[in-house]
């Protein structure tokens, strides 16, 4: 389960923030995570909370914000949306696709105390 690294990696951004901005707790997590990301929302969640026990993020508000997956079509010259990764064209059904969004995922915002 890779959400279990990614969710460490989540928590070592936010105990530098708390560091460097001087907050003592975190209420709430804003966590963009795309949809061509490869990432488990619920997978996530459940490993959010396994790794901020006795954290500043202890028993924080884990909202995901989800992104559309998007693509770049080369054969229609169009931007077209993406369910995943090496999908088919949705306009001509063509696999000359190059991903252009929904394959991020970043913390946005943290409420602080």
């Amino acid at each position: 389960m890779h959400e279990m690294s990614l969710a460490e990696g989540v928590l070592q951004l936010i105990e530098d923030a708390a560091r460097k901005e001087k907050f003592s707790s975190v209420k709430a997590v804003w966590l963009e995570i795309g949809q061509l990301s490869g990432v488990e929302p619920q997978a996530m969640a459940f490993c959010f909370d396994a790794v901020t026990r006795d954290s500043v993020a202890a028993g924080a508000r884990l909202e995901i914000i989800a992104l559309p997956g998007t693509g770049w079509c080369m054969a229609c010259e169009k931007t077209v949306p993406m369910t995943e990764v090496f999908g088919e064209c949705p306009q001509c059904g063509g696999y000359q696709m190059q991903v252009t969004g929904g394959t991020e995922m970043r913390v946005k915002e943290l409420e602080v105390e």
